[in-house]
């Protein structure tokens, strides 16, 4: 086992220092295009009616890819991935191969699939908008929380050690009950909560047509409010300090800071924020369709029901992308509000 890790970090080095993937360590998959939620900052709902989603033939392909390329952790993203009938045998087909399986979830829909989930899932992360009544209105579905909290309440009664965090994304509508919402992921017991900016500029999310000045404003803090932003961020910096020390809320301080300064940024008042990505060199993701990218938020390089993934991702037009791609000058990156940087020694599986 020993050297078969440290091949893979040695393929994982190679991989950096050049332009075509020897190991994958990270794969994220897109189950289901529909969601469950209709959130305000989020075009994946207005979807729901041109229906994609992965087969288990779909999956059942990418096992020799995955195999080939050292992969350790595949994370169930969507849409809402519970919605795919099929799901828990995708699962299954990945579990077999030694894979860790993440989801990422709504939380809706825990509670009737809490047996199956603490089966085929080893880790979950769920989307925290703010305490209850918050929560509910951004994500326009009435009870929202309460299901969640039930849900997790259920899991948590089966396995009190199973481990789900929280991902919040911090924008106009929220970020005055950032307190709260820390509070709120406390009281509904999770491990751990991680916070983000909004992303209001690209084409993820279901963004067919860019958005317009006008839906930007409506999720973008505005810039007369940016001086409470940094207020709300520095108390949270000082008055939950133990929640850093321990790890409970993710970033560093310092991480945190860079939220205002992201906002700042896309009001032109300052440069966004250093980020320090390899995700094109150590993951990819595949959406319902097929289509596979090197991120959420650059184009596909092609589709695993044309092509195999392993062509897919050292094709010309993914080495042309990685070769050319400077993620500290690409305007997309440097706008990019969720980066990822794996180095050859980490397991994706312990972050």
């Amino acid at each position: 086992m020993f050297q078969q890790s440290l091949y893979h970090t040695f393929k994982r080095y190679c991989t950096l220092q050049s332009h075509t993937v020897s190991a994958l360590p990270i794969v994220i998959l897109m189950p289901h295009s529909a969601c469950n939620c209709r959130c305000v900052m989020c075009d994946i709902w207005k979807g729901n009616k041109n229906l994609k989603q992965l087969t288990e033939a779909d999956v059942k392909s990418l096992l020799s890819a995955l195999k080939k390329f050292g992969t350790q952790q595949v994370l169930m993203s969507g849409g809402e991935a519970l919605l795919n009938p099929a799901f828990f045998s995708l699962c299954e087909i990945l579990k077999k191969t030694g894979i860790k399986i993440t989801l990422l979830s709504t939380g809706l829909a825990l509670k009737k699939n809490a047996t199956r989930i603490l089966q085929w899932v080893d880790d979950m992360i769920v989307s925290l908008d703010g305490p209850e009544e918050l929560h509910d209105r951004i994500r326009n579905v009435p009870g929202a929380f309460a299901k969640m909290q039930e849900g997790i309440e259920c899991l948590k009664g089966f396995n009190p050690t199973y481990r789900i965090t929280a991902r919040t994304v911090i924008h106009q509508l929220n970020f005055k009950s950032w307190p709260a919402i820390v509070d709120a992921a406390k009281t509904i017991h999770l491990n751990q909560i991680s916070f983000l900016p909004a992303d209001v500029s690209s084409h993820a999310f279901n963004r067919e047509v860019l958005w317009g000045s006008e839906r930007q404003n409506e999720i973008l803090i505005a810039e007369e409010e940016l001086p409470l932003l940094e207020d709300v961020a520095e108390l949270i910096v000082n008055e939950y300090a133990a929640d850093f020390e321990n790890r409970f809320i993710t970033e560093s301080p310092a991480k945190l800071r860079d939220i205002v300064a992201y906002y700042k940024a896309v009001h032109g008042l300052d440069e966004f924020p250093f980020k320090k990505c390899n995700a094109p060199w150590v993951s990819a993701v595949i959406e319902a369709d097929g289509s596979v990218k090197p991120c959420f938020f650059h184009a596909a390089f092609g589709n695993i029901r044309e092509q195999s993934l392993t062509s897919i991702i050292n094709g010309e037009a993914a080495k042309s992308f990685r070769k050319n791609l400077s993620t500290t000058q690409n305007e997309t990156c440097k706008r990019c509000v969720c980066s990822l940087h794996l180095s050859p020694r980490t397991n994706p599986a312990s972050r």
